[in-house]
This record gives structure tokens, sequence and C-alpha cells, in this order.
């Protein structure tokens, strides 16, 4: 199984059958039949039901699929790593959604002002589906709140957050001694660094929400919030984006649980143009909270 291969695989999949490919990949159709062969001697497996001139994917037609979407990616990948100088292509970022919605507009404005060949792809997820898809090679780097796997990741610090504690403006201090934790946590799903910030603090006061309500997006949460449904954790600089913070209250987090590093994250040794690129970009950019 090589690469070659592995294409001709793809193509005819994707356009369909032998014809369709062997036109697009500038091969005769016997070639590309026998490739398609050789590959299934190889594997030992059939990929293709075939009917007639129809082909259908077998079910392992369809697991090497999804690897060879893979590792041609990757190909692609280390190719312009060598051979680019300069950022270009499809450029597959993650964020986490409170990332995107705050820090995001500007720096990705000044990277697409700087590299006009890059086209941006922009996904949302917490960091363990982030770092999945890093892994799958599904995206090509990812804004995510520390801690990462050093193992499997290279890394550089993008923004410095300030996550606290928000509730309605009649709220006690939370700080103050004495002061009862709320009864209701509104987070995201499991896997949210400011989930886990959250559950940290409940657990130092010896203390467990009585219920635990999951959205999915910030403005949800800070709206639930207002309406004294229970108490958020998430990055200062998101009520900066909320029409109503002036009626929230802010209690802030002990000093060494105050702040949270967002790190723009890449598999190990795949830096390529458009990563490094928009590592400067945000290298650049102030930490400051909106």
């Amino acid at each position: 199984m090589d690469v070659a291969a592995l294409r001709i695989f793809q193509a005819v999949v994707r356009e369909g059958g032998v014809t369709r490919a062997a036109e697009r990949l500038g091969r005769v159709q016997s070639n590309v039949t026998t490739r398609v062969r050789q590959l299934e001697d190889a594997l030992g497996v059939a990929l293709f039901l075939r009917e007639g001139k129809r082909l259908h994917l077998t079910p392992a037609g369809h697991i090497l699929l999804d690897y060879a979407d893979r590792i041609l990616d990757l190909v692609e990948e280390a190719r312009g790593a060598v051979h680019e100088g300069r950022p270009r292509g499809i450029f597959r970022l993650g964020s986490m959604e409170s990332t995107a919605a705050v820090r995001l507009p500007e720096p990705l404005a000044e990277f697409s002002r700087r590299h006009p060949e890059v086209t941006l792809d922009l996904t949302t997820g917490n960091p363990t589906q982030l770092s999945g898809a890093l892994l799958a090679g599904e995206i090509d780097a990812a804004l995510i709140a520390e801690p990462v796997a050093d193992s499997a990741f290279d890394s550089a610090v993008a923004f410095d957050e300030e996550p606290v504690i928000v509730t309605t403006d009649d709220c006690p201090d939370l700080n103050a001694d004495g002061a009862v934790p709320p009864s209701t946590m509104i987070v995201f799903e499991h896997g949210c660094p400011h989930r886990r910030r959250l559950e940290e603090w409940y657990a130092a006061r010896a203390a467990a929400p009585e219920r635990v309500l999951e959205l999915g997006s910030y403005h949800a949460m800070l709206g639930c919030v207002l309406a004294g449904m229970g108490a958020a954790l998430l990055p200062k600089s998101v009520l900066a984006t909320f029409p109503s913070s002036s009626r929230l209250r802010v209690h802030t987090l002990p000093p060494g649980h105050d702040r949270l590093r967002t790190l723009l994250v890449w598999r190990k040794g795949l830096n390529g143009p458009n990563v490094t690129a928009l590592a400067a970009v945000l290298e650049a950019t102030p930490f400051d909270t909106p």
C-alpha cells in the first residue's frame, strides 16, 4: 500500500467510479482498475462491491477511506511544510467557543490581511474534541486552554484569560467568610476547562451543586445567570460581549486559580507556514481584556 494507490482509491470513491477517476487523474481506466485490485490484494479485503459497472464501498472500504483521507492530508501538509515558504491553501483551525467569539476576530482579520492566499476554515469545540481532531488530522491547529499533552503537541501561548464566577448582582460576595456556593452550576459539557475550574472551586469549599445545567453557548449561560438560575464560570473577556453585563456580579477566584492560558496547539513537528504565520500574529496581539 503506497500513497499513489491511496490517491487512486480516494479518487474512485470521490468521482463515483473508475471512468471519472481515470479522467481526473490522467490515467487509463485499466491502470486505475489494476491499482485498486492490487490494493485489495495487498490488504486482503474487498474495498468495493461490484454490481455491473457500479461500485459501492464495502465496510472495509469505508474504514480505509477515512484513513486514506487523513494520510493524504498529512502528505500534503508535509509537502507544504518542506517546499512552501509562504502561507497558502486551506488552514483548518479549531477553537474553543469563547476564544472564537471574543479573542479571534481581530487577529484572524489581521492574519487574512497579511496572507490573502490562505482560506480559513474555523470550527469550535471543547479541548477534548479539538485535541482528538488534531490527532485525527481533521484540523491543522487549535486554540485550547491549558493543560495540553506535551508528548503529542507543540504549542505557543496565544491569550492569557482571567476566569471569573458570575452571578446576579444581588448575590452576596462569594469570597466572604461563610459564603454559601450557589446551588445551581451553569456549565458547558464535560471537557470544558472552565467547567473543570468551577468544579474545583466547589470542591475546595467541600461543597457540591444541587443541580448542574449544561448549555451550548456563553450568552445562553449568561442569560440563565441573569434570570437567577445559578452561577457560571467563564473568561472575564466574554462579559464585554454581553449587553446586560452591568446587571451581573463578578466574583474573582483565589490567586493561583485566577489565570488560564489559551494555547495555539498543533501536532508535534507539523508546524507548517500557516501555523507559524498565525503564531506570529497572535504573538503581536495584546492580552488586554476587551
